[in-house]
């Protein structure tokens, strides 16, 4: 009978040390963290891609014209 008692005792400090450990493990915690800037730096980038796609599409067809322009002169 003691036997029981004494295994039961270090299951349950294993246990005890193992959820202490897990208390003390921030390594999940700064994984979150870097997951919430990539995600904040993604909206980031979408809003100023959706903000400044018109202006940035006539820039390139503007670049292209004169580009084109500047090729038909040459030849």
């Amino acid at each position: 009978m003691l036997r029981i008692f004494i295994v039961a005792d270090n299951i349950r400090a294993a246990v005890a040390d193992r959820i202490r450990q897990m208390g003390e493990d921030e390594s999940g915690v700064t994984a979150i963290e870097y997951g919430l800037i990539a995600g904040a730096i993604a909206v980031a980038i979408i809003a100023t891609v959706i903000s400044l796609g018109g202006n940035i599409k006539n820039l390139f067809a503007t670049t292209g014209s004169a580009l084109t322009s500047a090729g038909a002169g040459a030849l």
